[in-house]
């Protein structure tokens, strides 16, 4: 809606899409920007490296709570209803 708003005000003004491929080249067909988006983000969000840390402690301000049981939790609530 923006855009047809903006498109009406200022007068449609034609855009060309492209991107440059892994050689430099410019590339212009829809086919072609796709591959190259889709090979860009493969190469950022697949990597295969793990780099494992090992977490040493926590740090808080405050001591740990130990776990609630079910029984505790269950206690808990009915206290909440009546």
């Amino acid at each position: 809606m923006h855009r047809g708003i903006k498109d009406f005000k200022e007068g449609y003004q034609p855009r060309l899409n492209t991107v440059n491929d892994e050689k430099g080249d410019l590339v212009a067909d829809s086919h072609s920007i796709l591959a190259r988006r889709w090979n860009h983000f493969h190469q950022i969000l697949n990597v295969h490296v793990v780099n494992y840390v090992r977490q040493t402690g926590t740090h808080t301000a405050e001591p740990p709570v130990p776990e609630s049981s079910v029984f505790e939790v269950e206690l808990a609530i009915e206290k909440l209803k009546s």
